[in-house]
């Protein structure tokens, strides 16, 4: 994967981003309330929200989609800081739910060709939403954080002994 180094210093996977609305939101450029940043990601409130709680949290850094993510350390602390930022979200803002989700639309299915994770505090609202965010198996649709997070570890090599 080829990694650029944008006019800003930022990295990108391709896309321009000052199309980018994502990329807009995470450096700050629109009235986006941001719930948390740090260095390497932003979260917010979904602008149209499925459930009780809704929100996305964005790598600053421009990666399309999770197709775009590599079987690497990299990418996988990534989504795992992507994931640990959700859930500590959405246990201080609705503690009194009792089901929580987290996941990514797979391509064709994203809405903004830019890596987020949804992070539910359910119930849906109104309830059919939850069409939206059902795996399709080969088609994609909407795959798990944790199960992403499978897909994408770093495989340990092997060491031979002779």
């Amino acid at each position: 994967m080829i990694r650029k180094l944008t006019e800003g210093g930022r990295m990108t996977r391709g896309t321009a981003l000052s199309e980018c609305i994502f990329c807009q939101i995470a450096t700050s450029s629109t009235s986006t309330t941001l719930l948390h940043s740090d260095d390497k990601v932003v979260a917010f409130r979904d602008i149209n929200p499925s459930a009780f709680r809704h929100y996305l949290v964005i790598p600053k850094q421009h990666i399309p989609t999770v197709k775009n993510l590599e079987r690497s350390p990299e990418d996988f602390s990534l989504v795992s800081h992507m994931l640990d930022v959700g859930k500590s979200l959405l246990h201080r803002d609705a503690p009194q739910s009792k089901h929580y989700r987290f996941g990514f639309h797979q391509p064709p299915f994203n809405s903004v060709d830019h890596l987020h994770l949804h992070c539910f505090a359910l119930p849906y609202t109104p309830s059919w939403r939850c069409i939206k965010y059902l795996s399709l198996g080969p088609l994609g649709g909407f795959i798990e954080a944790e199960k992403l997070l499978e897909r994408i570890k770093p495989q340990i090599p092997h060491h031979s002994s002779m």
